[in-house]
């Protein structure tokens, strides 16, 4: 199901959460506020949505490391149903897209939940504060070419790591439902 994300609740404080990747290592959100902020993204496997930006969003992700924001990206869906999507395959789809930053796994899906995520990919940009300024798409590529992209997101995580706040206007990012449990 297609479905696209809310408006930006400004201001709004992410509630902490600690996640392990694939791997079993632990990455807790508070530690990963970057000098300038962070970016959380919401992301799966299968999703062809973000299988169409996995390269941008490394490429872009590397820029924003550059620039004192960190970046980690959540799988919420339940695996069970969409057995792509399990940990055993994580780390291989990073990989194939060059993702440098933690892909964790939200497992009881309560990280998902508490940020009211409702697609994939699901980005939520914050201050250095840990406070929401950014839940909009990547760019305005989409799943087409994306030679001549408007880098969306990168424009807005710098206006926030210059001014703390993100811009008034973004375009909600469009993507697949999130797979929860029953």
């Amino acid at each position: 199901m297609l479905l696209d994300t809310p408006i930006c609740d400004f201001g709004w404080k992410g509630p902490d959460f600690t996640l392990k990747d694939a791997h079993g290592n632990s990455f807790t959100m508070s530690d990963h506020l970057g000098e300038n902020g962070l970016l959380i993204a919401f992301v799966c496997n299968h999703c062809p949505y973000v299988q169409a930006i996995g390269h941008r969003l490394a490429e872009d992700a590397a820029m924003l490391k550059s620039e004192g924001i960190n970046v980690l990206a959540v799988m919420s869906n339940d695996y069970r149903k969409v057995p792509s999507d399990g940990p055993e395959f994580m780390p291989q789809f990073a990989a194939k897209h060059g993702w440098t930053f933690p892909y964790l796994i939200d497992e009881d899906q309560s990280v998902g939940k508490s940020y009211d995520a409702v697609c994939t990919p699901d980005f939520f940009g914050f201050n250095k504060n840990g406070e929401l300024h950014y839940r909009g798409r990547l760019d305005d590529a989409g799943m087409g070419d994306a030679s001549s992209r408007e880098r969306e997101l990168v424009n807005a995580m710098l206006q926030i790591a210059r001014t703390g706040e993100g811009p008034r206007e973004q375009t909600p990012s469009m993507g697949c439902s999130i797979k929860w449990s029953d």
